[in-house]
């Protein structure tokens, strides 16, 4: 089992800078990708970003260039950095992990925190 609790939401006008974390707990040696979701109303969850347990990162064409996604492996703690923030961007955003453990993929999720861009 892995817990994830994410933090750093808020309200910011647009063209500002948010930044949000991920903490991991529990069985975190077999956690392999680690990646941001968003959901805002009335839509589909969608991937904002992700990055694997040795650093490769992949990111959705609508945030590439404003946001970057780090994770500190000692601390199982993933960032999402976002700058240049457009009302768009305002959604839910959820962490996910994925764990594989005897050849099993399990899926993880956060409760979510709030990102809201005003225009």
């Amino acid at each position: 089992q892995v817990q994830l609790v994410e933090s750093g939401g808020g309200l910011v006008q647009a063209g500002g800078s948010l930044r949000i974390s991920c903490a991991a707990s529990g069985s975190t040696s077999f956690i392999n990708d680690i990646a941001w979701y968003r959901q805002a109303p009335d839509k589909q969850r969608e991937l904002v970003a992700s990055i694997s347990s040795g650093g490769v990162t992949n990111y959705a064409d609508s945030v590439k260039g404003r946001f970057t996604i780090t994770r500190d492996n000692a601390k199982i703690t993933v960032q999402l950095q976002m700058n240049n923030l457009k009302p768009e961007d305002t959604a839910i955003y959820y962490c996910n992990a994925k764990m594989s453990r005897f050849g099993v993929t399990s899926s993880y999720w956060g409760q979510g925190t709030q990102v809201t861009v005003s225009s």
